[in-house]
């Protein structure tokens, strides 16, 4: 399948790109007008068309288009592949607001055109693990999980869209790693309501301390912490139950895996992607078998939706509910 990637920053190229060759597309068309980005597309796909303006990318006789632009030109982008009758992949958040993600989802049902966005995080392999082990009662009922994105940057970086453009214009870490904890959270536990929310701006007027509690209709509380600015950090996760706690302190390897240049081929990974995990009961501490994660999931998922042999890995009420958390605690943020 033909496909084209608009964006080639971080997400398009460290991401995208290696997951959609490893899974078997063909990396037909990038969307930029950076001059540094199109030679970079042109080094890993020497065979790839390279537009600098929308209609151009569009016309390339794509199966599926990639939105990995800025937060601002997700809308934008995404309609124009849905009337191209281009089915699409929307780099996380698909929109930055209920709004704004509600007229993508909308054209989409409309048209019949299929979109799904990348909350490729619901395959970290502390994800999966945090499945298993909640299903196969290893530490009895859980009932609280604290998952964080935490990093100690005090200063800003000033090529860094993400932490110099406002809320408004699609900065910030609540509709960038504040996103993935929330997806993760209702994969696991399933719907959830927003209890507290704290959208700090600390460094400047990107939001850079964004902390979200849900309490999910299954009785589980999530606390959701997201950083930049955390002198200690905390465990990736840790779950706790009747019978124990799940603590994973890392973060899984495939994104280190996928920046050095590797990628899962056929869609498998052949290098190790099992995070540390470890079941605790008060002083003892016991290392468990992690299950392996793989992004490659998502878009072997992708294909199959566009041949007709299943559903979209992330579904429209999936997204919805996390555009809707988003917006919501922009509402009743004590800060």
């Amino acid at each position: 399948m033909r496909v084209g990637i608009a964006g080639y920053g971080l997400a398009g190229r460290s991401f995208h790109a290696p997951l959609l060759k490893g899974c078997g597309f063909e990396v037909a068309s990038v969307l930029t007008g950076n001059s540094t980005r199109a030679r970079q597309a042109k080094e890993d796909f020497p065979l790839v068309k390279v537009a600098e303006n929308l209609t151009d990318f569009l016309a390339q006789d794509l199966d599926l288009v990639v939105i990995a632009t800025a937060n601002a030109a997700h809308c934008e982008h995404a309609l124009a592949a849905i009337s191209a009758g281009i089915p699409i992949v929307v780099e996380k958040p698909m929109g930055r607001t209920v709004t704004e993600t509600l007229r993508i989802l909308d054209a989409s049902e409309k048209s019949g055109v299929p979109v799904t966005a990348f909350y490729n995080r619901q395959w970290d392999s502390d994800s999966l693990t945090i499945k298993k082990v909640a299903a196969n009662g290893l530490i009895g009922k859980v009932f609280r999980m604290d998952s964080r994105f935490e990093r100690y940057r005090p200063q800003l970086n000033p090529t860094a869209w993400r932490e110099n453009l406002t809320p408004d214009e699609g900065g910030g870490l609540l509709l960038d790693l504040q996103t993935h904890l929330l997806s993760t959270a209702l994969d696991c536990f399933g719907p959830a309501d927003l209890t507290y929310a704290s959208i700090r701006k600390i460094r400047g007027e990107s939001e850079d301390d964004v902390v979200l509690n849900l309490r999910h209709h299954s009785g589980v509380d999530s606390y959701c912490s997201v950083s930049a600015i955390s002198g200690s950090t905390g465990p990736r996760v840790r779950v706790l139950g009747t019978e124990g706690a799940l603590v994973i302190e890392d973060l899984d390897p495939q994104e280190a895996l996928l920046r050095a240049g590797n990628f899962p081929e056929g869609g498998i990974w052949k290098e190790p992607t099992s995070s540390k995990a470890y079941i605790q009961r008060g002083d003892q501490r016991e290392e468990i078998q992690a299950v392996p994660g793989n992004y490659g999931y998502f878009y072997l998922a992708v294909r199959d939706a566009l041949e007709g042999k299943g559903s979209m890995p992330v579904s429209r009420e999936q997204i919805l509910a996390v555009a809707t958390i988003i917006d919501k605690a922009r509402e009743i943020s004590v800060r």
